[in-house]
């Protein structure tokens, strides 16, 4: 396309669409089949070993998305006798460890906002240094369980920053549900890249000492955690294509 002098490219805001793992597509085609009642409740999957066969993929895929499927409250795994549907829809509030998503929510929301706001006040020079550093391995790392520890650890960090033990511990308390929650809303929801923006507008602020910015981007990474997470656990309209899998690349 010519442009004259004048004219200047406007770039398209849309950002282009995110391309579904293996992971993702196996667990859409198996939620989508215990929703139309493929699958009832009370029955009993296929073996992994036959479900690997029908969808082409490799049995870790495959355990991640029954891992996903579970989480959403629509299978249990019994020890030695395989999974079974329990419900037929995925319920609204999953549970991450030993705390539900919304209390989670809840308690990040009073906790974490204002403590970003105190951080940006009260940080150190090694501080932000360290956070510096774990934001930038971060958006570098590739591996989904490296990725999701160092995300717990920089929800420490900035809770160091605001030099009050008592919002580390509270924390610390949650860190595994943290993890957990973690862990979904990336392999399901994609959200490594999004978060690594979101992670990086908080540094930003504590390096300009706003607290009010601080709390505010804060805030927008928690509002978007919930976005995504109530994005999920919406009823699928539509299945997965016929196999399952993703592109053929992807599917090993």
């Amino acid at each position: 396309m010519n442009l004259s002098d004048s004219q200047t490219a406007i770039p398209d805001p849309t950002p282009p669409p995110r391309r579904v793992s293996a992971m993702e597509a196996v667990l859409s085609h198996l939620r989508a089949a215990i929703e139309r009642g493929e699958y009832a409740v009370g029955d009993k999957l296929p073996s992994e070993a036959e479900l690997c066969r029908r969808l082409e993929v490799s049995r870790p895929v495959l355990r991640e998305a029954l891992r996903a499927l579970q989480t959403m409250g629509l299978t249990v795994s019994r020890t030695g006798k395989g999974t079974f549907v329990v419900s037929d829809g995925a319920v609204p509030d999953p549970t991450f460890g030993d705390y539900a998503a919304s209390d989670l929510l809840e308690v990040r929301r009073h906790i974490e906002i204002p403590v970003a706001g105190y951080a940006a006040e009260r940080r150190t020079p090694e501080d932000l240094d360290r956070l510096g550093h774990l934001l930038e391995r971060m958006e570098r790392e590739t591996d989904t369980t490296a990725w999701v520890a160092m995300d717990t650890l920089f929800h420490l960090a900035v809770a160091e920053a605001a030099r009050n033990p008592v919002f580390r511990r509270v924390i610390e308390e949650i860190r595994d549900a943290l993890a957990r929650q973690s862990a979904f809303l990336t392999d399901v929801g994609g959200r490594r890249e999004q978060s690594n923006r979101e992670h990086r507008a908080i540094v930003e602020a504590l390096v300009e000492q706003s607290g009010q910015d601080a709390a505010e981007a804060m805030r927008h990474h928690l509002a978007r955690v919930e976005s995504t997470l109530s994005t999920i656990v919406r009823p699928a309209h539509r299945a997965a294509p016929a196999d399952g899998a993703a592109d053929p690349e992807e599917r090993r």
